[in-house]
């Protein structure tokens, strides 16, 4: 299948219509989970692990293409380009003696056979729970872009690496690889099986940003420009930003990592937890577009050509903004402001803002650590603001949707999915997995593909018509989002990567 180039990609939006691969969070710079691909499997069988081991007997599987063993924990979904599939985890597997222990991790695979080719290790902040939650690892989804790869590091890092790895040197013009990946003052000489990087955005160094629990998203490219959300946040007591004045999004030059505009709309100083969501970028009566989900509840659309101000700061223009949150979500009937972190409180954007055919749905949702409570997903104008519609029988949730023929497939935490109008905002129907839900649906081949925490891969029908076709059981929890490129279909549990293909020969990794 050939790639559709379309006005775009022209301006700059890493948005081709159809794409076989998988190049960024959300598939695209629309963050619509959603696939053309055809011939996708309903059977599939994960198989069983070889006894005293974490390998798969390849024997038990089936339509199982490859598998690769990762970390303990993975919440990252992998992006596939250019031949090679990236992950985040951490080392609780460690592949290189030379690193052991807690550490955040970008693993590469070869796409054709899962063989492992190389990772970039990244030490742990040593804040603990407060900014770097142990063992969690990498939890940014990687963009690949050429022969670059751009992702936030557990230590609120932006980085920038070259998808060869050191198997062709070290490019430059970054050469502290051995200080960046070692720990306790210590160096080690890279080799082939390490990653390279190019460049290194530090922003707690440069921004004074505060990360809360993790550095937590994932980039988007616009006009040249990386977009990145900061992940600025609370501190440990929950009632302090400890950043106010910090920026929760900002740009950078994709080529050199230098900071070229941020936003200025106070966002940190009403952040409810963090700004964790990932922001998406659509070309909106040809003009491109920034669309956030703020961690103060509000959905804001940007301009990405940043002003200069009164005080020299390059500064995102805000073409509007609108809350998330019901009024009732936020105050009481008596007027008393409403607790956050409460089944009835309000919530800030996790999930990420989609774009389909002028507007833009968004979900709201908390931390999954606060467990179950109210929800809004809804529609607004892209190019207004204005509100099309809510509904609110979901909870919230931290699961980007997926549109399929005008259908919206939107996952809460408590593990529904959601089948709505997306023109009226009318429920189709709903389906309870019966366990709580970190990823996103993927609607593809007349299919919706759903994980979820008890290490169910629950499958669909695409349609009016709720129709349960199968579920898949892994022996870890499903936190990522499926995927496809290519005609397969990747799944990360937490300890393992699958590449599903119908009729596919096993291949042991």
């Amino acid at each position: 299948m050939k790639i559709v180039i379309t006005l775009l990609t022209i301006i700059g939006i890493n948005t081709p219509i159809f794409s076989e691969e998988w190049p960024e969070w959300g598939g695209n710079g629309h963050n619509n989970m959603f696939s053309t691909a055809k011939g996708i499997p309903v059977e599939m069988e994960p198989g069983k692990r070889k006894k005293g081991t974490e390998d798969i007997d390849m024997s038990t599987t089936k339509n199982v293409k490859w598998v690769a063993k990762i970390g303990s924990q993975s919440y990252g979904t992998p992006t596939i380009a250019g031949g090679k599939v990236l992950i985040g985890t951490n080392n609780e597997s460690p592949r290189d003696a030379q690193h052991e222990g807690d550490r955040g991790i970008i693993m590469c695979f070869d796409e054709k056979d899962g063989s492992f080719l190389w990772q970039l290790v990244i030490p742990k902040l040593g804040a603990g729970k407060v900014s770097d939650w142990e063992y969690l690892g990498v939890c940014s989804s990687p963009l690949i872009h050429k022969d670059r790869a751009y992702f936030i590091s557990n230590r609120c890092k932006v980085v920038c690496v070259d998808m060869e790895g050191m198997a062709n040197g070290n490019d430059g013009p970054y050469k502290d690889e051995s200080k960046f990946m070692a720990t306790g003052g210590k160096t080690f000489k890279p080799g082939k099986n390490d990653g390279d990087i190019i460049w290194v955005f530090d922003m707690r160094e440069e921004l004074g940003v505060f990360p809360h629990n993790i550095a937590s998203s994932s980039p988007k490219i616009v006009d040249g420009k990386l977009v990145v959300s900061t992940s600025n946040g609370v501190d440990w007591s929950h009632l302090n930003v400890p950043a106010p004045q910090a920026p929760c999004l900002i740009l950078l030059d994709l080529k050199t990592g230098e900071l070229i505009g941020e936003e200025a709309s106070k966002i940190g100083e009403s952040t409810l937890h963090c700004n964790w969501s990932s922001p998406m970028v659509a070309n909106v009566d040809g003009k491109p577009s920034i669309f956030f989900g703020g961690g103060d509840g509000f959905l804001y659309s940007f301009d990405p050509n940043a002003k200069e101000d009164d005080e020299g700061f390059l500064v995102l223009p805000e073409n509007w903004k609108v809350d998330g949150n019901l009024p009732e979500y936020r105050v009481d009937k008596e007027g008393k402001k409403i607790k956050y972190a409460t089944f009835e409180g309000p919530s800030e954007f996790i999930s990420s803002p989609v774009y389909h055919k002028g507007n833009v749905i968004s979900l709201i949702g908390q931390d999954p650590e606060h467990g179950e409570g109210v929800g809004r997903m809804f529609s607004v104008n892209a190019k207004t603001g204005k509100v099309n519609w809510d509904y609110t029988e979901i909870e919230r949730g931290i699961s980007t949707v997926s549109i399929a023929e005008d259908l919206i497939y939107a996952a809460d935490y408590r593990g529904r999915v959601h089948c709505v109008d997306f023109n009226t905002g009318k429920k189709v129907w709903v389906y309870d997995t019966k366990s709580h839900i970190w990823g996103s649906t993927l609607a593809a081949d007349g299919k919706v593909f759903i994980g979820n925490e008890d290490g169910e891969v629950v499958i669909l029908k695409h349609g009016r018509e709720m129709k349960e076709l199968g579920i898949i059981e892994f022996s870890a929890p499903v936190y990522a989002s499926p995927v496809i490129a290519n005609g397969v279909l990747y799944i990360a549990s937490q300890t393992h990567l699958y590449a599903f293909k119908e009729g596919a020969k096993t291949v042991a990794k």
